[in-house]
């Protein structure tokens, strides 16, 4: 082995939320894209190397710690699995007598960038210790309860329940997770010469994992426009073809360690045929992307099923829709680009007709009668707000809007959406997220202060 620079003794990544301004369904299919703004909100994750001697903890483990959740620490043992099957990763019962909770997200991650990780080194993987912070907004639950030290730059809540009891935002937490984990993992383990964010090598090896590891912890290969906003940002996102990642097979069978490196560094047969442009995609200068939460979920997969059903059984009709709405959808990053206020607000416009009529059309409620009624009132209502649409696959848990940047459209809008929670006997919130550019980062570890 090469004499590399020994890395830090700590590492902290962190990766945005994502929220699929135009392209809900469309991005599914290859044939289309979709336009995907990474958010300010953003999953972090710290690594620490663990002394073994003085800890209690075992020469193979890895604890992993999210302390704004009960009950939220798994301990993980980790060998090399034979026939180049890679790292298996087993959760410990470690010293808690409480039953122990999964967390797939995390062991796949885990396993999968171990599994990489020892496919280029030659030495032992240190143990450690993961701290995983999520910013306020993937949570509608609320807490005055801080964990961070006065002088951490980077606040935490306490959300004071358990993971599983929490109510998640939809702002793409899982996928900012696996990407944000994946990140430190490897940021911390490998040397920066095999390995960094810092080069568009290194964001396209994490991009790789981080949709394998994400798709393997679902349970199926998704359009993964979440994972690619996670570690690209703000981008206009085509998908990749599904069979590159369903042909990895199972994890720890023989030579999975050799078909993850080849998919991770695109050296495989089928070579990664994603499109990711960040050209041209931005947020116009003294507009804003904000988020809404209606604290109220779809249930997408449901909804997901349904509309591919429609567009199979009627296809002539569908693919026509889709072509418009493709076209709209570039219109909408087109004027962004130039940031016209009045063709803006034509473009949500007619965005908004066209998903309408794939409500009609499918009997999905992508864009619902309430969100319907929310959107026309507040894009009347509030002086600074150009338009918005409801993002994704739709539904009833969210809305976004594009406004001026300002505090008085900030105040005039939260007054509106108060009064309308109390009319309407909902809750409507302003979330403090907003639209970003970046991706995936290298954090300064000290900017935590001291977490426990």
């Amino acid at each position: 082995m090469s004499s590399n620079p020994t890395p830090p003794a700590a590492t902290a990544v962190s990766a945005p939320g994502k929220v699929l301004l135009a392209g809900g369904y469309l991005v599914l299919d290859r044939a289309y894209t979709g336009l995907v703004f990474g958010l300010s909100a953003r999953i972090h994750v710290i690594v620490q190397d663990i002394e073994t001697s003085s800890s209690g903890v075992e020469l193979s483990e890895i604890v992993v710690q999210s302390p704004q959740f009960r009950d939220a620490t798994w301990n993980y043992g980790y060998r090399l699995a034979e026939d180049q099957g890679g790292v298996e990763v087993t959760q410990l019962q470690g010293n808690s007598s409480i039953p122990l909770s999964r967390n797939p997200f995390v062991e796949t991650a885990l396993s999968y960038a171990l599994t990489y990780i020892s496919t280029l080194l030659s030495t032992t993987i240190k143990p450690s210790k993961v701290t995983i912070l999520a910013d306020n907004d993937y949570y509608s639950n609320s807490s005055s309860t801080t964990l961070s030290s006065p002088t951490a730059v980077h606040k935490f809540t306490d959300f004071g329940v358990r993971l599983q009891d929490a109510h998640k935002t939809g702002l793409g937490s899982s996928a900012a997770l696996v990407t944000a984990f994946t990140g430190a993992i490897l940021s911390h383990y490998l040397p920066s010469s095999t390995f960094t964010l810092a080069s568009q090598e290194g964001r396209s090896k994490l991009h790789n994992l981080a949709q394998a590891a994400h798709c393997a912890a679902q349970g199926k290969v998704g359009s993964g426009f979440d994972v690619a906003a996670a570690v690209y940002g703000t981008c206009v996102y085509r998908r990749f073809s599904p069979s590159i990642l369903s042909s990895l097979g199972e994890a720890s069978s023989p030579d999975f360690a050799t078909r993850v490196k080849s998919v991770v560094e695109d050296t495989a047969e089928q070579k990664w045929d994603t499109e990711i442009s960040k050209g041209g995609v931005t947020i116009p200068k003294g507009m804003a992307l904000v988020m809404c939460d209606v604290d109220c979920g779809s249930q997408t997969v449901g909804m997901v099923k349904k509309v591919l059903e429609w567009r199979k059984n009627e296809a002539e009709e569908a693919n026509k829709l889709w072509d418009d709405l493709q076209g709209c959808n570039d219109l909408l990053a087109e004027e962004l680009t130039k940031g016209c206020a009045i063709e803006l607000a034509e473009a949500f416009v007619a965005i908004r007709a066209m998903i309408k009529d794939m409500s009609m059309a499918s009997g999905v409620p992508i864009e619902p009668e309430e969100q319907t009624e929310l959107l026309n009132a507040v894009t009347r209502g509030v002086k600074g707000v150009t338009g918005g649409v409801v993002p994704g696959a739709g539904g009833y848990d969210a809305i976004v809007l594009l406004v001026q940047d300002d505090e008085e459209t900030k105040t005039e809008l939260e007054a509106f959406l108060k009064k309308w929670s109390e009319e309407k006997k909902g809750n409507v919130k302003l979330l403090t997220a907003k639209g970003e550019l970046e991706g995936a980062r290298v954090e300064d570890v000290a900017s935590y202060g001291d977490i426990k």
